[in-house]
């Protein structure tokens, strides 16, 4: 399995960094700094990746891209 794409930005309106993977519905961390949030969102994806496995359910792959990654045909 690949490695899933990670989003980093900063948002005003929490003062800090939000981190998300979107393949992964609702895994995402704040932190003060972009390491902060990058290190908070490892310790949620393991997380995640773990409570789907416990439950028995599916894990996704990893698809999403965004478009500046995306090939044009």
């Amino acid at each position: 399995m690949g490695d899933y794409h990670i989003n980093i930005f900063y948002s005003e309106e929490d003062g800090g960094y939000v981190a998300d993977i979107p393949d992964l519905k609702s895994c995402s961390a704040f932190g003060e700094t972009p390491e902060q949030a990058l290190n908070e969102l490892e310790r949620a994806k393991k997380a995640w990746l773990e409570a789907a496995r416990q439950e028995g359910k599916p894990i996704p792959p990893p698809r999403y891209r965004p478009v500046i990654y995306q090939v044009s045909r």
